[in-house]
């Protein structure tokens, strides 16, 4: 109960009820941000962007009991934005090499870096549920979606990385 009369003063303006209620969940946030991100600048982009959104959206947070899920999603949408935005640039001293360059079939694919190419929703579900242990009900609740498609895309997932991860170790065994 304590936390709804804080999110009531934060509604209002009160940036240290807003500091309260942010506080005990950044241990939380870093983990996740890091889970998805790797790196600890971009963890604290994320966290940054994510706590200003929601201190500009907590007007329209509906259910009080449903902050931490919302301040999760919001993160979450940060990161993934985050990975968008690296992904799309070629950093200028590598352009000659990223131009030139053809897979190398002798590279050595690890899981973590397969679960990195999954599209994005995909990725997200794989992270926190198997490197952050959160259950699929959380997930669905962060991710706005129904727990069902939370396991079908969970599925799916594991299909692709393994499929992913067989066919390279049948490509290392040729080499």
């Amino acid at each position: 109960m304590e936390q709804d009369s804080e999110i009531k003063l934060a509604k209002n303006g009160n940036h240290e009820a807003f500091i309260n209620l942010i506080k005990p969940l950044e241990l939380q946030m870093y983990s996740i941000a890091k889970a998805i991100l790797r790196h600890d600048e971009d963890c604290a982009d994320a966290m940054q962007e994510a706590i200003l959104k929601a201190y500009k959206s907590l007007p329209s947070l509906r259910q009080p009991s449903f902050f931490k899920t919302w301040l999760f999603r919001i993160l979450i949408n940060e990161c993934n934005t985050i990975i968008r935005r690296r992904s799309s640039m070629i950093p200028l001293l590598n352009l000659d090499e990223a131009q030139y360059d053809a897979p190398n079939p002798e590279v050595r694919i690890d899981l973590r870096e397969a679960v990195y190419r999954l599209k994005e929703v995909s990725r997200t579900i794989i992270i926190l549920h198997y490197f952050r242990d959160l259950p699929l009900r959380q997930i669905a609740e962060m991710l706005d979606l129904n727990e069902g498609a939370v396991k079908t895309r969970l599925h799916r997932a594991r299909v692709t990385l393994s499929e992913w991860l067989t066919n390279h170790k049948e490509g290392e065994v040729n080499v």
